[in-house]
């Protein structure tokens, strides 16, 4: 017992130990990796791995936040680099570019799970 009473009392420590429980709250996964649809399209990011929409999988720039890649010659658009943001925790904004000209900005969300 002496020891709460050194500094605070038994029933203070158990205030702010019950005050740290209510503000704490869970992390939300904030990183680009993850499966990303738009329409009947999809890609995959993994790390520095990305299964692009037409199934090819290569190494691009990775990011916790970003990803940029070049299309490989097997994609429509070969040699275009594509730049890939997370702007919130279910959307990336994709911007193409083509010979230093870009394209809009497209939006792609997470996949939802099929059930």
């Amino acid at each position: 017992m002496a020891y709460f009473d050194m500094r605070y009392g038994l029933r203070e420590c158990a205030a702010l130990a019950f005050a740290v429980c209510l503000l704490a709250t869970p992390a939300l996964a904030d990183a680009i990796d993850g499966a990303w649809c738009k329409g009947a399209q999809s890609f995959t990011i993994t790390g520095p791995t990305i299964v692009t929409p037409t199934g090819a999988q290569l190494a691009g720039d990775y990011s916790r936040h970003g990803y940029r890649y070049v299309v490989p010659p097997s994609d429509p658009d070969a040699g275009s680099e594509v730049d890939m943001t997370l702007v919130q925790e279910d959307r990336v904004e994709v911007v193409r570019r083509r010979l230093g000209s870009a394209a809009p900005a497209e939006t792609w969300l997470r996949c939802k799970p099929i059930s």
